[in-house]
């Protein structure tokens, strides 16, 4: 299934995102309740999804990312991030910078350089602590997309990441959650991004150093996860600037695509 959050004038809910068979148009069937509540149900209310505009999927109480999970990535951020770890590298995005498809990115005055990074993206289910490797699939509700942007030269600055990756709309996640997915599956997919339509990543998350099975566990061994709380798994290599009013997609084969633009704040 694929479950979206969207909006339609001021109204906010969930719905299950849905393909004609015959025209291939798609829908949003609406739902009652928070799928990560249980006990939803279908409406009977549709909407075409180009008449509907898109949220962020979940609103996460943190967005835990793993940084350094594709060799090659460690490899051309040497400079920067330095070599890769035998456990994963954690760190946190605020639940403010989180923001959904087609909301704008805003360049910082302060930095001089902001850059994408395409990412996979778990969805967690339910208040988790000390989750064993076999048992990681217990937690994860689905999968979305997500774009870790980054202040790349306050990064190096700063010594330390949080500012770099913590400003408000640096984490837009979407375009809906991917349930249904084992996680077999989910470790062999197709990345790209795309800047104005020009191919700028390309990976799969077949090349990840610490998988996800490892990653629940390592994070959850000193982290309770809550449900709605949403894991970063790393990005290939490839990551660049972007320059004010360019557009980057992430597209996450099997899950979706998030677009954004980037734009300066008023």
């Amino acid at each position: 299934m694929r479950i979206a959050r969207f909006a339609v004038g001021d109204e906010v809910g969930f719905g299950l995102v849905e393909s004609d068979s015959d025209s291939g148009e798609e829908f949003v069937a609406r739902l009652t309740g928070h799928p990560l509540l249980g006990n939803i149900q279908l409406t009977g209310e549709r909407a075409k999804l180009t008449d509907v505009r898109l949220l962020s999927p979940v609103l996460p109480t943190k967005v835990v990312c793993i940084g350094k999970n594709y060799a090659d990535h460690v490899a051309e951020m040497q400079g920067i991030t330095g070599e890769s770890t035998d456990e994963p590298v954690v760190f946190l995005k605020p639940s403010t910078a989180v923001s959904g498809p087609g909301d704008p990115v805003f360049y910082p005055s302060v930095s001089e350089r902001v850059d994408f990074e395409g990412e996979l993206a778990i969805v967690i289910s339910r208040p988790c602590r000390e989750v064993p490797r076999e048992r990681a699939k217990d937690v994860i509700f689905g999968y979305t997309v997500a774009n870790d942007i980054t202040a790349r030269d306050l990064q190096k600055k700063d010594k330390q990441w949080t500012r770099a990756k913590g400003f408000d709309s640096f984490c837009p996640i979407g375009p809906w959650i991917t349930t249904g997915m084992s996680v077999e599956e989910a470790q062999n997919l197709a990345l790209t991004t795309t800047v104005d339509g020009e191919v700028r990543q390309q990976g799969n998350t077949s090349q990840f150093i610490h998988d996800i099975p490892g990653i629940i566990a390592y994070v959850t061994s000193f982290m309770t996860l809550l449900p709605g709380d949403v894991v970063l798994t790393g990005t290939p290599a490839g990551v660049g600037p972007l320059e004010v009013g360019q557009e980057v997609s992430v597209t996450v084969e099997g899950v979706g695509t998030i677009s954004n633009r980037v734009v300066t704040r008023d």
